[in-house]
Protein backbone atom coordinates (compact mmCIF):
# COMPACT_ATOMS: atom_id res chain seq x y z
CA UNK A 1 0.00 0.00 0.00
CA UNK A 2 1.36 3.91 -1.25
CA UNK A 3 0.98 6.49 1.29
CA UNK A 4 0.84 9.94 -0.14
CA UNK A 5 1.28 12.98 1.73
CA UNK A 6 -0.10 16.74 0.50
CA UNK A 7 0.84 19.40 1.35
CA UNK A 8 -1.49 22.70 1.31
CA UNK A 9 -0.20 26.09 -0.09
CA UNK A 10 -0.21 26.96 3.25
CA UNK A 11 1.84 24.08 4.33
CA UNK A 12 4.23 24.64 1.47
CA UNK A 13 4.81 28.65 1.78
CA UNK A 14 5.43 27.85 5.42
CA UNK A 15 7.88 25.88 4.14
CA UNK A 16 9.48 28.12 1.97
CA UNK A 17 9.12 30.98 4.80
CA UNK A 18 11.36 29.10 6.91
CA UNK A 19 14.02 27.51 4.58
CA UNK A 20 14.49 30.08 2.15
CA UNK A 21 15.71 30.01 -0.88
CA UNK A 22 18.52 27.69 0.29
CA UNK A 23 16.26 25.75 2.63
CA UNK A 24 14.85 24.84 -0.64
CA UNK A 25 17.47 23.51 -2.24
CA UNK A 26 18.77 21.74 0.17
CA UNK A 27 15.33 19.73 0.58
CA UNK A 28 15.97 19.32 -3.30
CA UNK A 29 19.46 18.22 -3.71
CA UNK A 30 20.53 14.70 -4.85
CA UNK A 31 21.79 13.43 -1.73
CA UNK A 32 20.31 15.96 0.64
CA UNK A 33 17.54 15.69 3.31
CA UNK A 34 14.20 16.04 0.99
CA UNK A 35 12.99 13.71 -1.90
CA UNK A 36 15.87 12.37 -3.07
CA UNK A 37 16.85 10.88 0.50
CA UNK A 38 13.36 9.36 0.67
CA UNK A 39 13.53 7.40 -3.06
CA UNK A 40 16.80 5.93 -2.34
CA UNK A 41 15.99 4.16 0.03
CA UNK A 42 17.82 0.90 1.72
CA UNK A 43 16.45 -1.26 -0.67
CA UNK A 44 17.59 1.25 -3.61
CA UNK A 45 20.97 1.08 -2.32
CA UNK A 46 21.16 -2.60 -2.15
CA UNK A 47 20.25 -3.14 -5.97
CA UNK A 48 22.91 -0.34 -7.29
CA UNK A 49 25.55 -2.66 -5.12
CA UNK A 50 24.28 -5.66 -6.30
CA UNK A 51 23.41 -4.46 -10.05
CA UNK A 52 26.91 -5.06 -11.73
CA UNK A 53 27.18 -8.74 -10.20
CA UNK A 54 24.00 -10.11 -12.04
CA UNK A 55 24.15 -11.81 -15.03
CA UNK A 56 22.55 -13.19 -17.85
CA UNK A 57 22.89 -17.16 -18.48
CA UNK A 58 22.01 -18.45 -22.36
CA UNK A 59 22.78 -22.24 -22.66
CA UNK A 60 23.30 -24.09 -26.17
CA UNK A 61 22.63 -27.96 -26.30
CA UNK A 62 23.03 -30.08 -28.69
CA UNK A 63 20.78 -33.64 -28.56
CA UNK A 64 22.21 -36.43 -30.39
CA UNK A 65 19.50 -38.70 -32.64
CA UNK A 66 19.91 -42.32 -31.58
CA UNK A 67 17.61 -43.79 -34.18
CA UNK A 68 18.84 -47.02 -35.00
CA UNK A 69 16.75 -46.85 -38.03
CA UNK A 70 18.46 -43.36 -38.85
CA UNK A 71 22.11 -45.07 -38.01
CA UNK A 72 21.49 -47.73 -40.57
CA UNK A 73 20.71 -45.25 -43.65
CA UNK A 74 23.62 -43.13 -42.48
CA UNK A 75 25.71 -46.08 -42.86
CA UNK A 76 23.99 -47.69 -46.02
CA UNK A 77 24.01 -44.13 -48.45
CA UNK A 78 26.80 -42.30 -46.83
CA UNK A 79 27.17 -39.00 -48.33
CA UNK A 80 23.80 -39.14 -49.84
CA UNK A 81 21.88 -39.09 -46.41
CA UNK A 82 22.11 -35.42 -45.44
CA UNK A 83 19.42 -35.25 -42.58
CA UNK A 84 21.68 -34.25 -39.57
CA UNK A 85 22.01 -36.43 -36.69
CA UNK A 86 21.66 -33.69 -34.09
CA UNK A 87 18.99 -30.97 -32.55
CA UNK A 88 20.40 -27.54 -30.41
CA UNK A 89 18.22 -26.34 -27.53
CA UNK A 90 18.59 -23.18 -25.99
CA UNK A 91 17.56 -22.00 -22.50
CA UNK A 92 18.33 -19.20 -20.78
CA UNK A 93 18.61 -18.37 -16.60
CA UNK A 94 20.40 -16.11 -14.43
CA UNK A 95 23.43 -16.34 -11.92
CA UNK A 96 25.62 -13.81 -9.47
CA UNK A 97 29.60 -12.98 -9.82
CA UNK A 98 30.77 -13.87 -6.53
CA UNK A 99 34.57 -13.67 -7.17
CA UNK A 100 36.31 -10.81 -8.97
CA UNK A 101 38.12 -13.46 -11.39
CA UNK A 102 35.21 -14.30 -12.78
CA UNK A 103 33.14 -16.88 -10.77
CA UNK A 104 29.42 -16.68 -11.26
CA UNK A 105 26.93 -18.63 -9.24
CA UNK A 106 23.66 -19.95 -10.90
CA UNK A 107 21.44 -23.55 -10.70
CA UNK A 108 22.48 -26.49 -12.08
CA UNK A 109 19.04 -26.97 -13.97
CA UNK A 110 20.46 -24.32 -15.89
CA UNK A 111 23.47 -25.49 -17.35
CA UNK A 112 23.06 -28.73 -17.02
CA UNK A 113 23.94 -30.80 -20.21
CA UNK A 114 24.55 -27.50 -22.04
CA UNK A 115 27.36 -28.06 -24.37
CA UNK A 116 28.00 -24.29 -24.74
CA UNK A 117 27.66 -21.60 -22.02
CA UNK A 118 27.43 -17.40 -22.73
CA UNK A 119 27.21 -15.40 -19.92
CA UNK A 120 26.24 -11.80 -20.39
CA UNK A 121 26.94 -9.04 -17.92
CA UNK A 122 24.93 -6.45 -16.58
CA UNK A 123 26.97 -3.70 -19.03
CA UNK A 124 26.12 -5.36 -21.53
CA UNK A 125 29.65 -7.74 -22.27
CA UNK A 126 29.36 -11.25 -23.27
CA UNK A 127 31.76 -14.05 -21.94
CA UNK A 128 31.86 -17.84 -22.67
CA UNK A 129 31.99 -20.11 -19.84
CA UNK A 130 35.54 -21.95 -19.63
CA UNK A 131 34.01 -24.65 -16.89
CA UNK A 132 31.58 -25.80 -14.75
CA UNK A 133 31.35 -27.34 -11.35
CA UNK A 134 27.68 -28.66 -10.01
CA UNK A 135 24.98 -31.24 -8.70
CA UNK A 136 21.81 -31.94 -9.74
CA UNK A 137 21.26 -32.84 -5.93
CA UNK A 138 22.49 -29.55 -4.62
CA UNK A 139 20.88 -27.61 -7.89
CA UNK A 140 24.21 -25.21 -7.43
CA UNK A 141 26.95 -24.29 -9.86
CA UNK A 142 29.52 -23.17 -10.50
CA UNK A 143 30.87 -21.63 -13.59
CA UNK A 144 34.06 -19.46 -15.02
CA UNK A 145 34.10 -16.92 -17.45
CA UNK A 146 38.29 -15.84 -19.15
CA UNK A 147 38.27 -12.53 -20.41
CA UNK A 148 41.33 -12.08 -22.75
CA UNK A 149 42.43 -8.83 -20.58
CA UNK A 150 42.16 -10.99 -17.44
CA UNK A 151 40.61 -8.00 -15.89
CA UNK A 152 39.03 -8.17 -12.31
CA UNK A 153 35.01 -7.70 -12.15
CA UNK A 154 32.80 -6.81 -9.42
CA UNK A 155 31.49 -9.71 -7.03
CA UNK A 156 28.37 -9.71 -4.76
CA UNK A 157 29.23 -10.71 -1.00
CA UNK A 158 27.57 -13.80 1.30
CA UNK A 159 25.23 -12.98 4.13
CA UNK A 160 26.25 -15.39 7.06
CA UNK A 161 25.10 -18.61 7.14
CA UNK A 162 21.12 -18.76 8.77
CA UNK A 163 21.04 -14.64 9.06
CA UNK A 164 18.01 -14.62 7.55
CA UNK A 165 14.54 -13.93 9.58
CA UNK A 166 10.98 -14.22 9.00
CA UNK A 167 8.75 -11.21 7.49
CA UNK A 168 12.56 -10.16 6.62
CA UNK A 169 12.63 -7.85 3.04
CA UNK A 170 14.12 -9.13 0.54
CA UNK A 171 15.15 -8.40 -3.14
CA UNK A 172 15.11 -11.23 -6.04
CA UNK A 173 17.38 -10.11 -8.90
CA UNK A 174 17.52 -11.72 -12.40
CA UNK A 175 18.76 -11.14 -15.80
CA UNK A 176 16.51 -13.49 -17.86
CA UNK A 177 16.61 -12.38 -21.16
CA UNK A 178 19.94 -10.17 -21.56
CA UNK A 179 17.80 -6.91 -21.48
CA UNK A 180 18.97 -5.77 -18.17
CA UNK A 181 18.72 -6.79 -14.82
CA UNK A 182 14.91 -7.24 -13.26
CA UNK A 183 14.23 -6.63 -9.63
CA UNK A 184 11.26 -7.18 -7.50
CA UNK A 185 10.44 -6.70 -3.80
CA UNK A 186 9.03 -8.84 -1.11
CA UNK A 187 9.68 -10.76 2.59
CA UNK A 188 10.69 -13.81 3.65
CA UNK A 189 7.38 -16.19 4.22
CA UNK A 190 8.65 -19.02 5.41
CA UNK A 191 12.61 -20.04 6.56
CA UNK A 192 14.42 -23.46 6.05
CA UNK A 193 12.95 -26.13 8.14
CA UNK A 194 14.60 -29.68 7.19
CA UNK A 195 18.33 -30.43 8.13
CA UNK A 196 20.62 -31.78 4.53
CA UNK A 197 20.90 -34.94 3.98
CA UNK A 198 23.72 -36.42 1.75
CA UNK A 199 23.50 -36.94 -1.83
CA UNK A 200 19.30 -36.12 -0.98
CA UNK A 201 17.80 -33.80 -3.97
CA UNK A 202 16.51 -30.48 -2.39
CA UNK A 203 12.95 -30.06 -2.21
CA UNK A 204 10.82 -27.42 -0.80
CA UNK A 205 11.64 -28.13 3.13
CA UNK A 206 14.97 -27.16 2.20
CA UNK A 207 13.97 -23.21 0.25
CA UNK A 208 13.37 -20.22 1.61
CA UNK A 209 10.27 -19.50 0.75
CA UNK A 210 9.63 -15.52 -0.35
CA UNK A 211 6.78 -13.08 -1.95
CA UNK A 212 9.18 -11.47 -4.02
CA UNK A 213 7.95 -12.73 -7.84
CA UNK A 214 10.96 -14.66 -9.13
CA UNK A 215 10.37 -13.93 -13.40
CA UNK A 216 10.81 -16.52 -15.75
CA UNK A 217 14.66 -17.03 -16.68
CA UNK A 218 15.69 -15.61 -12.63
CA UNK A 219 16.54 -18.80 -11.57
CA UNK A 220 19.84 -18.33 -10.51
CA UNK A 221 20.11 -14.98 -9.33
CA UNK A 222 20.49 -13.47 -6.19
CA UNK A 223 17.91 -13.28 -3.26
CA UNK A 224 19.61 -10.66 -1.60
CA UNK A 225 18.91 -8.59 1.52
CA UNK A 226 18.86 -4.74 2.63
CA UNK A 227 22.72 -5.13 3.04
CA UNK A 228 23.16 -5.71 -0.46
CA UNK A 229 24.19 -9.50 0.58
CA UNK A 230 23.02 -12.58 -1.28
CA UNK A 231 20.86 -14.85 1.54
CA UNK A 232 19.32 -17.29 -1.34
CA UNK A 233 19.78 -18.04 -5.19
CA UNK A 234 16.38 -18.12 -6.87
CA UNK A 235 15.38 -21.68 -7.74
CA UNK A 236 11.66 -22.18 -8.71
CA UNK A 237 8.14 -20.59 -8.71
CA UNK A 238 4.98 -22.42 -7.36
CA UNK A 239 2.51 -22.23 -10.44
CA UNK A 240 -0.09 -23.36 -7.92
CA UNK A 241 -0.05 -20.64 -5.54
CA UNK A 242 -0.37 -17.30 -6.06
CA UNK A 243 3.38 -15.28 -5.83
CA UNK A 244 5.15 -18.06 -4.01
CA UNK A 245 9.10 -18.42 -4.58
CA UNK A 246 11.49 -20.35 -3.33
CA UNK A 247 15.35 -19.95 -3.31
CA UNK A 248 18.14 -22.00 -1.92
CA UNK A 249 19.52 -20.48 1.37
CA UNK A 250 23.40 -19.26 1.61
CA UNK A 251 23.98 -21.76 4.08
CA UNK A 252 23.11 -24.41 1.67
CA UNK A 253 24.62 -22.56 -0.95
CA UNK A 254 28.16 -22.63 0.78
CA UNK A 255 27.63 -26.19 1.76
CA UNK A 256 28.01 -27.19 -2.15
CA UNK A 257 30.30 -25.07 -3.04
CA UNK A 258 32.79 -26.25 -0.37
CA UNK A 259 32.38 -29.83 -2.12
CA UNK A 260 32.38 -29.18 -5.86
CA UNK A 261 35.02 -26.24 -5.83
CA UNK A 262 38.52 -27.94 -4.27
CA UNK A 263 41.86 -28.47 -5.23
CA UNK A 264 41.31 -31.40 -6.54
CA UNK A 265 38.45 -30.23 -8.47
CA UNK A 266 39.59 -27.25 -9.98
CA UNK A 267 41.83 -27.77 -13.26
CA UNK A 268 44.86 -26.33 -13.20
CA UNK A 269 46.99 -24.44 -16.31
CA UNK A 270 49.18 -27.57 -17.28
CA UNK A 271 48.64 -29.98 -14.11
CA UNK A 272 48.17 -33.63 -15.17
CA UNK A 273 47.32 -35.74 -13.00
CA UNK A 274 45.17 -33.72 -10.87
CA UNK A 275 46.64 -33.39 -7.14
CA UNK A 276 45.19 -34.66 -3.69
CA UNK A 277 45.00 -31.94 -0.85
CA UNK A 278 41.80 -33.56 1.11
CA UNK A 279 40.02 -30.54 2.48
CA UNK A 280 37.71 -28.27 1.70
CA UNK A 281 36.64 -24.74 3.28
CA UNK A 282 33.47 -22.92 3.65
CA UNK A 283 33.25 -19.92 1.47
CA UNK A 284 31.60 -16.46 3.03
CA UNK A 285 33.46 -16.74 5.99
CA UNK A 286 36.60 -14.37 7.15
CA UNK A 287 38.58 -15.49 8.50
CA UNK A 288 38.29 -19.18 6.05
CA UNK A 289 37.34 -21.85 7.83
CA UNK A 290 37.79 -25.53 7.15
CA UNK A 291 34.21 -27.60 6.59
CA UNK A 292 35.83 -30.99 6.27
CA UNK A 293 39.04 -32.79 6.01
CA UNK A 294 39.71 -36.89 4.22
CA UNK A 295 41.30 -39.28 6.83
CA UNK A 296 44.40 -40.19 5.58
CA UNK A 297 44.75 -37.55 2.95
CA UNK A 298 47.80 -34.85 2.96
CA UNK A 299 45.74 -32.41 4.67
CA UNK A 300 44.64 -34.70 7.22
CA UNK A 301 48.68 -35.73 8.18
CA UNK A 302 49.76 -32.51 8.43
CA UNK A 303 47.15 -31.79 11.46
CA UNK A 304 44.72 -29.70 9.66
CA UNK A 305 41.48 -30.05 11.27
CA UNK A 306 37.63 -29.68 10.95
CA UNK A 307 36.91 -25.62 12.05
CA UNK A 308 40.39 -24.85 11.85
CA UNK A 309 40.49 -21.05 11.16
CA UNK A 310 42.98 -20.52 7.70
CA UNK A 311 45.09 -17.39 8.39
CA UNK A 312 47.60 -17.74 5.78
CA UNK A 313 48.04 -19.65 2.93
CA UNK A 314 52.07 -19.57 1.72
CA UNK A 315 52.71 -16.29 3.56
CA UNK A 316 49.56 -14.24 2.52
CA UNK A 317 45.67 -13.69 3.64
CA UNK A 318 43.71 -15.57 1.10
CA UNK A 319 40.56 -12.99 0.15
CA UNK A 320 38.26 -15.72 -0.83
CA UNK A 321 37.80 -19.60 -0.69
CA UNK A 322 38.49 -19.40 -4.25
CA UNK A 323 41.71 -17.76 -3.85
CA UNK A 324 42.37 -20.24 -1.02
CA UNK A 325 41.99 -23.48 -3.38
CA UNK A 326 43.81 -21.42 -6.31
CA UNK A 327 47.22 -20.82 -4.38
CA UNK A 328 46.97 -24.66 -3.01
CA UNK A 329 46.69 -25.95 -6.54
CA UNK A 330 50.02 -23.73 -8.20
CA UNK A 331 51.91 -24.72 -5.10
CA UNK A 332 51.54 -28.27 -7.05
CA UNK A 333 53.68 -31.31 -5.71
CA UNK A 334 56.98 -30.22 -5.97
CA UNK A 335 57.44 -27.81 -2.97
CA UNK A 336 55.32 -27.68 0.62
CA UNK A 337 52.30 -26.06 1.13
CA UNK A 338 52.48 -24.20 4.51
CA UNK A 339 49.45 -23.11 6.30
CA UNK A 340 49.14 -20.44 9.27
CA UNK A 341 45.65 -21.93 11.31
CA UNK A 342 44.14 -21.01 14.00
CA UNK A 343 43.16 -24.31 16.11
CA UNK A 344 41.14 -23.94 18.93
CA UNK A 345 42.89 -21.29 21.12
CA UNK A 346 46.41 -21.35 19.61
CA UNK A 347 47.92 -20.70 16.19
CA UNK A 348 49.90 -23.17 14.52
CA UNK A 349 52.07 -23.29 10.99
CA UNK A 350 51.56 -26.57 8.74
CA UNK A 351 53.14 -27.48 6.38
CA UNK A 352 52.47 -30.18 4.29
CA UNK A 353 52.91 -31.97 0.43
CA UNK A 354 50.31 -32.64 -2.21
CA UNK A 355 49.96 -36.28 -3.88
CA UNK A 356 49.69 -37.04 -7.38
CA UNK A 357 45.84 -38.55 -7.43
CA UNK A 358 47.10 -41.50 -9.74
CA UNK A 359 49.29 -42.67 -7.20
CA UNK A 360 46.62 -43.19 -4.50
CA UNK A 361 42.75 -43.27 -6.61
CA UNK A 362 43.60 -46.46 -9.06
CA UNK A 363 41.51 -49.48 -10.56
CA UNK A 364 42.35 -50.92 -7.03
CA UNK A 365 40.33 -48.85 -4.55
CA UNK A 366 37.61 -48.92 -7.59
CA UNK A 367 37.50 -52.73 -6.83
CA UNK A 368 37.80 -52.59 -3.56
CA UNK A 369 34.96 -50.74 -3.14
CA UNK A 370 32.57 -52.01 -5.58
CA UNK A 371 33.99 -55.06 -6.77
CA UNK A 372 34.34 -54.15 -10.39
CA UNK A 373 37.42 -53.60 -12.73
CA UNK A 374 37.42 -50.32 -15.17
CA UNK A 375 39.33 -48.84 -17.84
CA UNK A 376 39.14 -45.15 -19.33
CA UNK A 377 37.05 -44.60 -22.18
CA UNK A 378 39.84 -43.54 -24.06
CA UNK A 379 38.50 -41.39 -27.81
CA UNK A 380 40.18 -44.51 -29.65
CA UNK A 381 38.12 -46.87 -27.67
CA UNK A 382 34.86 -44.82 -27.88
CA UNK A 383 35.59 -44.62 -31.35
CA UNK A 384 35.71 -48.61 -31.69
CA UNK A 385 32.30 -48.89 -29.10
CA UNK A 386 30.22 -46.41 -31.91
CA UNK A 387 29.99 -43.83 -29.58
CA UNK A 388 31.06 -39.97 -29.92
CA UNK A 389 31.41 -36.89 -27.01
CA UNK A 390 31.29 -39.52 -24.17
CA UNK A 391 33.25 -40.06 -21.43
CA UNK A 392 33.48 -42.19 -18.59
CA UNK A 393 35.13 -45.55 -17.77
CA UNK A 394 34.10 -49.09 -19.24
CA UNK A 395 33.17 -52.14 -17.10
CA UNK A 396 35.86 -54.57 -17.82
CA UNK A 397 35.46 -57.35 -15.18
CA UNK A 398 32.90 -57.49 -12.30
CA UNK A 399 33.57 -59.96 -9.46
CA UNK A 400 30.65 -62.54 -8.30
CA UNK A 401 28.70 -61.46 -5.80
CA UNK A 402 30.17 -58.23 -5.40
CA UNK A 403 28.19 -54.68 -5.04
CA UNK A 404 28.34 -54.08 -8.71
CA UNK A 405 27.04 -57.68 -9.49
CA UNK A 406 24.45 -57.26 -7.40
CA UNK A 407 23.08 -54.35 -8.48
CA UNK A 408 23.43 -55.95 -12.85
CA UNK A 409 26.93 -54.13 -13.97
CA UNK A 410 28.28 -56.57 -16.29
CA UNK A 411 31.18 -55.91 -18.78
CA UNK A 412 31.14 -53.51 -21.64
CA UNK A 413 28.80 -51.66 -19.27
CA UNK A 414 30.36 -47.53 -19.31
CA UNK A 415 29.97 -45.67 -16.57
CA UNK A 416 29.13 -41.74 -16.81
CA UNK A 417 28.45 -40.36 -13.77
CA UNK A 418 28.37 -41.06 -10.14
CA UNK A 419 25.96 -38.86 -7.99
CA UNK A 420 25.10 -36.99 -11.17
CA UNK A 421 28.78 -36.12 -11.04
CA UNK A 422 30.23 -36.54 -14.58
CA UNK A 423 33.17 -39.09 -14.62
CA UNK A 424 36.20 -38.60 -17.34
CA UNK A 425 38.09 -41.02 -15.93
CA UNK A 426 38.94 -43.85 -13.37
CA UNK A 427 40.85 -41.26 -11.09
CA UNK A 428 37.48 -39.51 -10.75
CA UNK A 429 35.27 -42.20 -10.00
CA UNK A 430 37.96 -43.32 -7.44
CA UNK A 431 37.91 -40.11 -5.59
CA UNK A 432 34.33 -40.11 -4.91
CA UNK A 433 34.59 -43.59 -4.07
CA UNK A 434 37.33 -42.98 -1.45
CA UNK A 435 34.99 -40.49 0.44
CA UNK A 436 32.16 -43.16 1.12
CA UNK A 437 32.27 -45.20 3.95
CA UNK A 438 31.06 -49.06 3.93
CA UNK A 439 27.45 -49.29 3.08
CA UNK A 440 27.06 -45.53 1.48
CA UNK A 441 24.98 -45.97 -1.34
CA UNK A 442 26.05 -44.30 -4.75
CA UNK A 443 24.14 -44.06 -7.71
CA UNK A 444 25.70 -44.68 -11.13
CA UNK A 445 24.43 -43.73 -14.56
CA UNK A 446 25.30 -46.33 -17.48
CA UNK A 447 25.43 -46.89 -20.85
CA UNK A 448 24.11 -50.14 -21.57
CA UNK A 449 24.65 -52.24 -24.75
CA UNK A 450 21.73 -53.65 -26.18
CA UNK A 451 22.71 -55.78 -30.04
CA UNK A 452 19.06 -54.94 -32.51
CA UNK A 453 19.89 -56.78 -35.29
CA UNK A 454 23.52 -56.01 -36.78
CA UNK A 455 23.62 -53.08 -34.80
CA UNK A 456 25.06 -52.09 -31.25
CA UNK A 457 22.59 -49.84 -29.68
CA UNK A 458 23.62 -47.65 -26.33
CA UNK A 459 20.87 -47.25 -23.23
CA UNK A 460 20.98 -44.84 -20.42
CA UNK A 461 20.12 -45.90 -17.05
CA UNK A 462 20.46 -45.12 -13.46
CA UNK A 463 21.33 -47.72 -10.86
CA UNK A 464 22.15 -47.34 -7.20
CA UNK A 465 24.52 -50.09 -4.98
CA UNK A 466 26.35 -50.09 -1.54
CA UNK A 467 30.30 -49.92 -1.90
CA UNK A 468 31.98 -51.98 0.48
Amino acid sequence: MKTRILLGWGTLTGLLSIAGPSGLEAATAPGGAGSDDVRRDAAVLAVEKVLPTVVNIRTETIIERRDPFEQMLREFWGPYYRRPGQEKTYSLGSGVMIDEDGWVLTNFHVVNRANRVLVKLADGREFEAQTMFGTSYTDVALLHIVSEKKEKFTAARFAADDDVRLAETVLALGNPFGLGVSVSRGIISSKSRRPPAENEPLEVEDWLQTDAAINPGSSGGPLINLHGEIVGISVAVYREGQGIGFAIPVKRVSEALSEIYTPETVPGDTRAPRLWFGANVRPGTTPLTVRAVQAESPAWKAGLRERDAILQVNGRTPRSFIDFNTEVINTGDKRDLTLRVQQGGAERTLSLRLLREDSFFNAALIRGKIGASVQDLTPKLAQAFGLRDISGVVVSDVESGSPAAKTGLIADMIITAINDQAISSQVVLAKTLHARKKGDKVTLEVLVPRQRGPMLVYYRERTELQVR
